[in-house]
């Protein structure tokens, strides 16, 4: 059984590669959190930061694991899913900055995105 803390965040997100198969596939829009929620409270109860590989969607289940492909350029990044929203009608997941950066997010604040589902949190 793999029990996955955020001090695990980096091994566990690390392995994961673009080869790896996806659960389920699906297109929507992403943003990123602006400026301002640095060390807030996640929906989960972690604080939010900044240069973690983090996301807010409105129904997966936290800790589930999903592949961000920016659609335009390709650049992607994996996530675990540890907070709720976002609550901008025509948006389907909410990304820490470092993602934003690393899929060329930033600049735009918004973009089309292929969301692949890579894994679902252990059952508790």
């Amino acid at each position: 059984m793999l029990v996955f803390t955020p001090a695990m965040e980096a091994p566990l997100v690390a392995h994961l590669t673009q080869a790896d198969k996806p659960i389920k596939v699906w297109v929507g829009n992403a943003s990123w959190y602006g400026p301002g929620f640095q060390g807030r409270k996640t929906a989960n109860g972690e604080r939010y930061d900044t240069e973690a590989l983090t996301a807010a969607h409105p129904t997966l289940p936290f800790g589930s694991i999903v592949r961000i492909v920016n659609r335009r350029t390709g650049a992607f990044e994996v996530v675990r899913i540890n907070d709720r929203g976002p609550y901008q009608e025509g948006r389907e997941i909410d990304v820490s900055h470092r993602v934003a950066r690393k899929i060329g997010l930033v600049k735009s604040g918004v973009c089309q995105v292929r969301l692949e589902l890579l894994q679902l949190p252990p059952h508790r």
